[in-house]
């Protein structure tokens, strides 16, 4: 997309490598290599990249495991591609792609959805095990206005996405305020969020940049 090229170019302008900025944008290199072909870094940036690359295998990952992580995340998001073309037309797949796009959390290897109404969650946990792992595991976060209904906020969420076995991270209690809402939701706002969902969290980008280009014309 036109978006994302720009933001492409404005990371190898700031004298971002082809690496970092392959990593940061899950773009192919090659399409990187393609869209900053006329931007030339200056002497300084070529030598801050080099230290980089340095400072980061002192630090204890050594380069080679670095740059073997991200090549298996390179081929991740290749495979998703190709994966997406083959389920365009899946109603579920579309579905659950852009209820993430809209909905789910854009933060890197967190894969995870938050909202008040639990039919939204109810797609998200049909879309994670028809077409990223049957055997995933979820946890769910709640976030409430009164922490004495925590138990029965747990139970409600619970049954309603039929996790009754479901793991409960650490409760977020909004304090009131001028601009909390005046109507509060009686089962606060659940987070479910994929155990061990890196990879898939960029498969999940990958499947959006591919209905986001088919979208976009």
């Amino acid at each position: 997309s036109a978006a994302q090229r720009d933001l492409v170019r404005r990371l190898r302008r700031q004298g971002r490598s082809y690496g970092e900025i392959a990593t940061s944008t899950s773009t192919p290199k090659s399409t990187i290599s393609l869209w900053c072909r006329d931007i030339v870094l200056t002497q300084r940036q070529r030598a801050d990249i080099q230290n980089r690359r340095g400072s980061r295998s002192r630090s204890g990952t050594s380069v080679d495991t670095q740059w073997r992580r991200r090549a298996e995340i390179r081929q991740v998001i290749d495979d998703a591609a190709v994966f997406a073309e083959a389920h365009a037309h899946d109603p579920l797949f579309v579905a659950g792609t852009c209820l993430y796009w809209a909905e789910g959390s854009k933060t890197r290897n967190d894969l995870s959805i938050t909202n008040s109404d639990p039919r939204i969650l109810a797609v998200f946990l049909r879309f994670v095990p028809t077409y990223l792992d049957p055997r995933a595991s979820f946890s769910l976060a709640l976030s409430l206005h009164d922490p004495s209904g925590e138990e029965q906020a747990k139970r409600y969420w619970r049954r309603q996405l039929s996790l009754p076995g479901a793991r409960f991270t650490k409760t977020y209690v909004k304090q009131p305020g001028s601009g909390h809402r005046r109507k509060r939701l009686p089962h606060g706002i659940c987070r479910v969020r994929v155990e061990k969902g890196s990879d898939h969290w960029h498969r999940v980008m990958a499947f959006i940049d591919h209905l986001g280009s088919d979208l976009g014309g």
